[in-house]
């Protein structure tokens, strides 16, 4: 899997999410190896979204289709200031991986030694499976520098929150705590009500 972030501030929330939509409606049937898209805007009008594709070849033909271009010029004017597109030829997924039945989305940025963090998952997906039933499953895309973005999808922001704040017992919270430890996140992104596409 190959997966792109794109980040920027929004200016018009509606006209990005109709520009989203009309995306999946007119484009993606052409758009060979997408696999999906998650997005949405947070609070603070941070817009961000993680575009999945079967390979790095087929997400650099989607962008040099001239159909994708058009799109792209009536896209940004919703934006306010620069969007950052961040490609990720390094991807690993835990549980369902992304699933469109998710209710919360969380974007988490930071750096982590990808090595570590793939000799941790085991354990880490048997915790999860035993004590965060919230949690559906997730992302974690890698561009290679040492930095991260994962996506960590749940059945709903409530059961989230309340799992966050004492749903564990003692032992698996210590030992969620020891392996949280291993992503040093810098930045949290909420997405309340996510965006799912799925080809």
């Amino acid at each position: 899997m190959f997966v792109q972030v794109i980040t920027g501030k929004v200016s018009d929330r509606d006209g990005i999410r109709q520009q989203l939509a009309r995306w999946v409606d007119e484009l993606a049937p052409g758009a060979t190896g997408w696999l999906g898209s998650t997005g949405g805007v947070a609070e603070d009008g941070t817009f961000v979204a993680v575009a999945r594709f079967a390979s790095e070849d087929a997400a650099k033909a989607n962008s040099d289709r001239p159909e994708q271009g058009a799109w792209w010029e009536q896209t940004a004017p919703n934006f306010d200031g620069e969007v950052t597109f961040l490609n990720c030829a390094q991807v690993d997924t835990f549980g369902a991986g992304g699933s469109d039945d998710a209710g919360f989305v969380q974007f988490m940025q930071g750096r982590a030694d990808r090595a570590q963090v793939a000799e941790a998952g085991p354990r880490l997906e048997a915790l999860m499976a035993r004590a965060r039933p919230d949690v559906i499953g997730g992302i974690i895309a890698w561009p290679g520098d040492g930095s991260f973005t994962e996506v960590a999808y749940f059945t709903s922001q409530e059961e989230a929150r309340k799992a966050e704040s004492g749903g564990m017992s003692g032992e698996d919270a210590a030992e969620f705590g020891r392996l949280a430890s291993l992503l040093d996140v810098s930045r949290y992104i909420d997405l309340a009500e996510p965006w799912l596409y799925s080809a």
